[in-house]
């Protein structure tokens, strides 16, 4: 699993692969991202800066997705973290589809909803290492002894991301105080993700609320 990036396993993480799908894409692209900008922060290449991502260091990482990153934080430092996350995820989340895709480990099929809108059903090739990603960030969680920086930065990005089919609820309850000591792993970019991820359901709620009726 070392030669796949944090934001490929983070896809492949959050896969369905018994149903060939991915559940909740724009939360998906929003964990995506900010796994991204964890694997940047792991490999010394950002630092946080008063609340902002600031690129470390010269050169290419050998990943795309990672590459591509850096040199849009070059280009406009300013941003803070959670805009960081927000900005580009779709874009983010499509470019680890297309990677993933050239790879072999997943292929991707176009299916439509209502058989009018697109969608991309992705089919996990490579099943055994989606399920050897839950064990580890189920052992992570509910274990006590260190595991290593990326382990410990996927973990806290899934419950981050509140993905209940990797992390139920009531084990992200009962585990609180471990998934704190794994997050301080992290880096800046799982906080973020965690904010964004509170303001996307807070919209959907208002949503459903105004479509209902409801005040």
């Amino acid at each position: 699993m070392s030669e796949l990036s944090l934001p490929a396993r983070a896809y492949l993480l959050a896969c369905d692969t018994g149903r060939n799908r991915l559940p909740d894409r724009e939360r998906v692209a929003q964990l995506v991202r900010a796994a991204a900008l964890t694997d940047l922060v792991l490999r010394g290449r950002l630092a946080d800066d008063g609340g902002r991502p600031v690129v470390s260091g010269t050169g290419g990482t050998g990943h795309l997705v990672l590459d591509d990153l850096l040199a849009e934080l070059t280009a406009d430092p300013h941003r803070k973290w959670r805009a960081c996350v927000r900005r580009g995820a779709r874009g983010t989340l499509q470019s680890v589809e297309a990677q993933l895709d050239a790879a072999g480990v997943l292929s991707l099929r176009m299916s439509r909803v209502l058989g009018v809108f697109p969608r991309r059903r992705p089919v996990v090739r490579d099943v055994a290492t989606a399920a050897a990603l839950h064990d580890h960030v189920t052992a992570a969680l509910r274990g006590t002894a260190p595991v290593p920086a990326d382990v410990a930065a996927l973990t806290s990005l899934a419950a981050a991301a509140e993905l209940d089919a990797v992390l139920p609820r009531g084990e992200r309850r009962r585990h609180r105080a471990r998934l704190a000591r794994l997050e301080e792993q992290a880096g800046a970019a799982v906080p973020a993700l965690r904010k964004v991820i509170r303001e996307l359901q807070a919209a959907r709620t208002a949503a459903i609320a105004a479509g209902s009726g409801g005040g």
